[in-house]
């Protein structure tokens, strides 16, 4: 009975030891929320100060990024991931379809609203990547992340009530990205088997599968030739700009995907937020499209409290001790 306890003991040990740290989850949270701060700022510069008519190419150019650096990184040994197979498609899907329809309405609502109504509106990813989580992945969140979540979302309904530049388009686009985004998250999170794809595979093999209809889509609607005919090629500054948006795109999928891997779909989602806000505040003194309005303010400043406590909430009980190996949470190549 001693010996079998004491080897019991030494699995939970053993386990426990190899989950994810605490560092490892609140720098890839960190790493990620600085990405996606970075890439909106240079993608509204590009579809808003120069006026780049062609988002899709822009997400088509991240791409390619994508494909090159994982694939070049594969042939030198630093990363791993499996050879293309016929049964690949089957284990990514859905995910090729989302992370097209992720790319493109994001691409696109940046384009058309403000950036502090852009950020608002994105909170609602949130509530969706809750839901999904709960229906596709089984998780369960105490009423206190709940209610942090509704905050953030109170918070984003009285700011979007204010809107004084209301664009239907845009914000047609915006929900439909928070729709891609958290689906997205939620099924990367599942999908992630290092028996399977792994974390590079998945990257890799998405970015391939997605490049293929988005370049069919640009040439149909011929966003592909204004992006061709475009006047600012001969522009040092644009295509600097230009290229470290494809960059920041690779350095984004492989953050979400960290940040998906060694915490959750959710708390992803929140640290997006969190950042958001930061992204609003500039808004409000540089690029000249926001419109102040009391409510829209008060409206941001809830969002920012909402963000706030779920990541108090999430941050404490990482820190509470002998909490028990939750093997949901672990991913499946630390597992024994």
């Amino acid at each position: 009975m001693t010996a079998g306890r004491e080897a019991e003991g030494a699995g939970m040990d053993h386990a426990s030891a190899r989950l994810p740290s605490r560092a490892a989850k609140l720098l890839s949270a960190l790493f990620y929320g600085t990405c996606s701060f970075l890439l909106v700022l240079v993608n509204k510069a590009l579809l808003t100060t120069y006026r780049f008519p062609s988002p899709v190419v822009l997400g088509i150019g991240q791409m390619t990024v994508t494909i090159m650096i994982l694939y070049v990184s594969k042939l030198s040994k630093l990363i791993h991931f499996p050879d293309f197979d016929k049964k690949i498609p089957i284990k990514l899907f859905p995910l090729p379809l989302l992370y097209i329809g992720n790319h493109i309405s994001g691409l696109s609502s940046t384009s058309k609203l403000s950036l502090p109504m852009f950020t608002v509106l994105r909170k609602f990813t949130i509530p969706l990547t809750l839901l999904l989580e709960t229906i596709v992945l089984g998780k369960q969140y105490s009423l206190n992340i709940i209610v942090s979540v509704f905050a953030i979302i109170l918070g984003a309904f009285i700011a979007a009530g204010s809107d004084l530049a209301f664009n239907l388009e845009g914000y047609i686009f915006v929900f439909l990205n928070d729709i891609f985004t958290a689906a997205n998250g939620v099924y990367t999170k599942q999908k992630m088997d290092p028996e399977e794809l792994g974390k590079y595979g998945v990257l890799f093999y998405n970015a391939c599968f997605m490049s293929i209809p988005t370049l069919i889509i640009s040439v149909s609607t011929g966003d592909l030739r204004q992006a061709t005919e475009f006047n600012q090629w001969k522009n040092v500054l644009f295509i600097i700009q230009f290229l470290l948006s494809c960059f920041l795109g690779f350095l984004l999928m492989y953050s979400t995907l960290l940040c998906s891997y060694y915490n959750s779909a959710l708390t992803t989602a929140v640290v997006g937020a969190i950042k958001n806000v930061s992204v609003a505040y500039i808004g409000m003194l540089v690029g000249g499209d926001y419109i102040f309005s009391v409510l829209n303010f008060v409206g941001l400043n809830i969002c920012m409290a909402g963000g706030l406590r779920y990541s108090f909430l999430t941050l404490n009980s990482q820190l509470k001790p002998k909490q028990p190996v939750d093997e949901e949470n672990i991913p499946q190549d630390l597992k024994g």
